[in-house]
């Protein structure tokens, strides 16, 4: 939907299951209008579209995109962004580490993306801006060379000049985010700041980086990383770093007692990769590459806190032992709705439905999903910021 300032919000299609485009608007249908009936009825509603490889290509037929913008026009939705990050199956297997690959040093990869953003020219209002949000580039477990790192560091650059020709064509504003997480490529903001160096360092002068790559930060990843949103947003802009889009998100954190430990293992899946990160009470850092692993590590629960990359729903209170990183997300919208220019895209991304323990999803998804609007649009109001 439209907030004030130029501002869009919507969540992230990838909470619902489905990797071919048939799926993908079924689930725009059964999920995404009910979603809209309930919280926008009589305005555009925007779709924050998950598409994979598969989805990317079945839509990109004629016939399919025709139909698609027809469906778009007839029930009074837009596209303003798009989620590249999981290029195969995100579902109902085991994901864990594989949601990076293809990485930044494939073609296909770069293939995939591109093919997003051709979709993306033809689906934005005329005018109207873009994102699209992918990888942080790799993960660092497969290690990645310096000679590695700059084949993908061309390969974005490859991007950029493909966004950059589409956008003058176009007549949109189209970016592209990576998206810092924990134990990537790109983790923190010093690493990004450093990583965009280098991509400026390849082409000095050439300013379609700063138009046309971004990060899409995501508030529950630099929650998990301890850092404040405050300096992480100043430091970004220091750096001249766009933000392609804010993904409003929520992280697990407790303090990491027995009792805490036994409440946390119930979010311990088989589906998706869930760092950890554990700070003592000197302000040490010590990083765990699941939650398993973490659970089983003697030595991690003498930290003061851990951090979860779980994302859980922004309207959750937990009680007891568990806690979230909300206040980071808090902190982000304080920066942002005082400056509405930083960034216009927003986006909620409780993606792990259906892992969740059962209290947690004891309702449908589309009464989650409104709980979601609900909570994420106070936030704004207390803010100044409103439907426009």
């Amino acid at each position: 939907m439209q907030l004030t300032g130029g501002r869009h919000l919507a969540y992230c299609t990838n909470i619902h299951r489905g990797e071919s485009w048939p799926e993908t608007l079924a689930n725009l249908e059964h999920h995404a209008l009910a979603v809209k009936e309930r919280v926008c009825p009589h305005r555009p509603f925007a779709l924050g579209l998950r598409l994979g490889a598969r989805a990317a290509a079945e839509v990109g037929d004629p016939t399919a995109l025709r139909d698609f913008r027809r469906w778009l026009d007839k029930h009074d939705c837009y596209v303003f962004t798009v989620n590249a990050f999981p290029y195969g199956q995100f579902h109902g297997t085991r994901v864990k580490e594989q949601v990076y690959r293809p990485d930044w040093g494939s073609e296909a990869r770069l293939e995939y993306t591109c093919r997003v953003f051709d979709l993306l020219a033809d689906l934005v209002p005329p005018g109207g801006e873009g994102s699209v949000s992918t990888v942080p580039v790799s993960f660092k477990e497969f290690g990645v060379s310096p000679e590695a790192e700059r084949a993908m560091r061309s390969n974005l650059w490859q991007c950029i000049e493909h966004i950059a020709a589409l956008s003058e064509r176009s007549g949109r504003i189209l970016h592209l985010g990576l998206e810092p997480e924990p134990l990537c490529h790109l983790e923190t903001t010093e690493e990004t700041v450093g990583f965009f160096e280098r991509m400026r360092a390849d082409r000095p002068g050439d300013s379609r980086l700063d138009r046309h790559l971004g990060i899409n930060y995501d508030a529950c990843h630099l929650g998990v990383e301890f850092e404040e949103a405050p300096a992480a947003l100043a430091r970004l802009r220091e750096a001249g770093i766009l933000l392609s889009k804010v993904h409003l998100s929520s992280a697990l954190a407790l303090n990491p007692t027995y009792e805490g430990r036994a409440r946390l293992a119930a979010f311990a899946d088989q589906t998706y990769l869930h760092q950890v990160i554990a700070r003592d009470r000197n302000g040490q850092i010590t990083r765990h590459r699941d939650l398993p692993e973490a659970l089983a590590n003697d030595a991690a629960a003498q930290a003061e806190e851990w951090r979860i990359h779980f994302h859980v729903p922004l309207h959750w209170e937990p009680e007891g032992e568990l806690g979230t990183t909300r206040a980071h997300l808090l902190g982000v919208l304080d920066e942002l709705a005082v400056d509405p220019d930083r960034c216009r895209h927003f986006e909620m991304e409780t993606y792990t439905w259906e892992v969740m323990p059962e209290p947690l999803r004891s309702r449908s998804v589309v009464e989650q999903l409104e709980r979601e609007y609900v909570w994420t649009l106070a936030r704004w109001t207390e803010r100044g910021v409103g439907p426009a």
